[in-house]
C-alpha cells in the first residue's frame, strides 16, 4: 500500500533525538490530524522567507526550510519560549538534522509549493507606498498591561522599530510607532490589525498616524529610541515637551513584559538599533506575527486555554519550605492552587495557577531570575492539573494544595491587583502597615535575614504603605518569599510585591 506522503517518511526519520545543530531546516512535530500548509508556513514567516516545505501529515510532523540559518535559529530561539498552539494544541519546533529539503513531484509535495508561492508573494509584494512610516496604535479589552518592550517584540518582526512612544489618550491605551520604511509599517498594519496579544484580550487596532516621525527626548518605560542610546532616562525632568508625553507618564498598570535583572527600570540594560528580524527579549504570550488572510490568522497563546501548570526546574533544594517558596513567589503574578515537588526529582516542582494566563504571566517574569544563586528555569508543564495524592497514599507531604488559601491576591476579576503586576526588581512594594510599626521596624526585620537595605522611604500620605530597596533583584525575591505575609501585629499581615519606581 502506498503512503499518502509517498517515500517522504521513509526519507525524513530520526530527527526526534536531542537537540540537534543549527540547520536552515526545522522539524515541527505534534501538529493537528487536520494541519494545512499554509498553517504550517505561517509559523516561519515572521523570521524571514520560507524556502521548502515537506508536510508529514501521516506522522502529525512537517519539516519547513528558511532562507537562511539565522532566520531559523531566531525561529527556534522565540518558540523555545514562546510555545506555538495550533487550534488549541501545543506544537514543538526544533533543528533538524538534515541541512537541507530535497523533495519530489508528489501532489503532496505540489499542493506545499503551490501554498509556498502564495504566501511567499504576500510576504514580500507589499505594497511599496505607504501613507506614513508612523503607526497609531490603539489597545482595546486591555484586561492584562502591555508594555513598550512588548508592543517592540511584537512589531520588530516586521522590520527595523525606530521609535516608540506609550500614552493614555480617552481612557484608552495607545501607542506611536515609527519604523524605518514605508513597507515595513503597511506590513506590520496589514498582518497585526485586529489581533489579539493574549488569548482573548488585549486586541490591536492599528491605522497610519498624521505624523511623519516621533520626536522621543527620554528613553525609559514610556518613550524609547532605538538610534539614540545616549538619551537621558527623564526621571529628574518634570517637563516633558512632546505632546504625546504629557500623558505618557498616567498610564496605570503598565508592566514591562520581560524581566530584566539588570536594573529596576523595566528597560534593557543596552538600548541599540534593532535590524529587522532580530528576536528581542522573550515576551512569552505574545501573538505569532502572521503574514495570513484574516480567515486563516491564528491565535498564538503562549499557553493553550486549560494548560496552567509550570513545570519549575533546577531549583536548589535549601529546606522542606520548597513548596511555601515557590507558592509565594509564583503568587505575586496569579493565584497558586497546588504545587508539587517531583518525587524522583526533588530539584523540580510543578505549580498549577488558576488560569493559564496567570501562568503565562508568572513564566515570563520569573523564568531566568536567581534565586537561591540559581536561575530560575519555568516552562509549560505536559500535565494539566496537578493530582492530590489518593486517600491513604502518603506521598511525603511533597503535594501542597492552596486553593482554598485566604492569600490569594486575584480572587476578584479585574481588581487592582492586576494593574499592579511589575518584573522582579530591587525595590519592594510595602503595604497593610499598622500605625505602631516605624521605619527602623521594618529595616529591622528585612535585615533580619542577612539581606542588605539599601533604602527605605513611607508614602508620603499613606503611612500603610512603603518601598524597601534591597542591595540585589535576587535578595529582594527571597525577601518578597520570606516576608509576604509576616504578623506584624495588631491583626496586620504583611503585603509584599515588586515595585516599578526606584527610591
Amino acid at each position: 500500500m502506498s503512503h499518502p506522503n509517498g517515500n517522504d517518511s521513509k526519507k525524513f526519520k530520526g530527527d526526534i533525538r536531542g537537540p540537534s545543530l543549527p540547520s536552515r531546516v526545522i522539524h515541527i512535530r505534534r501538529l493537528p490530524c487536520d494541519i494545512t500548509e499554509a498553517e504550517v508556513i505561517s509559523l516561519g514567516l515572521p523570521f524571514g522567507d520560507v524556502t521548502n516545505l515537506l508536510m508529514l501529515k501521516a506522522k502529525n510532523q512537517a519539516f519547513l526550510e528558511m532562507n537562511s540559518e539565522e532566520a531559523a535559529q531566531n525561529m527556534v530561539g522565540y518558540y523555545s519560549t514562546v510555545m506555538p498552539v495550533i487550534r488549541h494544541q501545543p506544537v514543538y519546533v526544533q533543528f533538524s538534522n538534515h541541512k537541507e529539503l530535497k523533495t519530489d513531484n508528489s501532489p503532496n509535495q505540489e499542493r506545499a509549493q503551490a501554498a509556498l508561492r502564495a504566501l511567499s508573494s504576500s510576504h514580500v509584494d507589499m505594497p511599496m507606498a505607504a501613507p506614513s512610516t508612523v503607526l497609531r496604535v490603539v489597545v482595546e479589552n486591555l484586561l492584562y498591561p502591555v508594555t513598550l518592550d512588548a508592543l517592540c517584540q511584537i512589531f520588530s518582526k516586521f522590520g527595523t522599530v525606530l521609535r516608540i512612544i506609550i500614552f493614555t489618550k480617552n481612557n484608552q491605551f495607545q501607542a506611536l510607532l515609527q519604523y524605518s520604511d514605508g513597507p515595513s509599517a503597511q506590513a506590520a498594519k496589514l498582518s497585526l490589525d485586529g489581533q489579539n496579544i493574549y488569548n482573548g484580550c488585549c486586541t490591536l487596532r492599528i491605522s497610519f498616524s498624521k505624523l511623519t516621525s516621533l520626536n522621543v527626548k527620554y528613553n525609559n518605560e514610556k518613550s524609547r529610541d532605538f538610534t539614540r542610546p545616549d538619551l537621558p532616562s527623564g526621571e529628574s525632568q518634570p517637563a516633558m515637551e512632546h505632546p504625546a508625553m504629557a500623558t505618557a507618564f498616567t498610564a496605570p498598570g503598565i508592566i514591562s513584559a520581560a524581566p530584566y535583572s539588570a536594573g529596576t527600570h523595566g528597560f534593557p540594560p543596552a538600548f541599540a538599533l534593532q535590524p529587522a528580524g532580530l528576536t528581542v527579549p522573550a515576551l512569552p504570550g505574545a501573538l505569532a506575527s502572521l503574514t495570513l488572510p484574516a480567515a486563516a490568522r491564528l491565535g498564538f497563546p503562549a499557553i493553550p486555554a486549560g494548560h496552567s501548570v509550570l513545570l519549575v526546574i533546577d531549583l536548589k533544594q535549601t529546606s522542606r519550605l520548597l513548596p511555601v517558596s515557590v507558592r509565594l513567589c509564583s503568587g505575586v503574578y496569579g493565584d497558586v492552587m497546588r504545587v508539587k515537588i517531583l518525587f524522583n526529582k526533588k530539584e523540580n516542582a510543578l505549580v498549577q495557577m488558576s488560569d493559564s494566563t496567570q501562568a503565562q504571566l508568572a513564566m515570563s517574569h520569573l523564568n531566568g531570575q536567581r534565586l537561591h544563586g540559581k536561575p530560575l528555569r519555568i516552562t509549560l508543564s505536559k500535565h494539566t492539573s496537578v493530582q492530590l495524592p489518593r486517600e491513604g497514599h502518603e506521598d511525603q507531604g511533597l503535594t501542597k494544595d492552596y486553593s482554598s488559601s485566604p492569600l490569594h491576591r486575584f480572587k476578584k476579576p479585574g481588581s487592582k491587583n492586576y494593574s499592579n503586576i511589575f518584573p522582579p526588581s530591587a525595590t519592594l512594594h510595602l503595604s497593610n502597615i499598622p500605625p505602631s510599626v516605624v521605619e527602623e521596624d521594618l529595616q529591622r526585620l528585612f535585615c533580619s535575614s542577612g539581606a542588605a537595605v539599601k533604602a527605605f522611604k513611607f508614602f508620603q500620605k499613606d503611612h500603610k504603605m512603603a518601598l524597601i530597596q534591597m542591595a540585589s533583584v535576587e535578595e529582594a525575591i527571597e525577601s518578597l518569599i520570606q516576608f509576604h505575609n509576616h504578623d506584624l501585629g495588631e491583626n496586620h499581615h504583611l503585603r509584599v510585591s515588586f515595585s516599578k519606581s526606584s527610591i
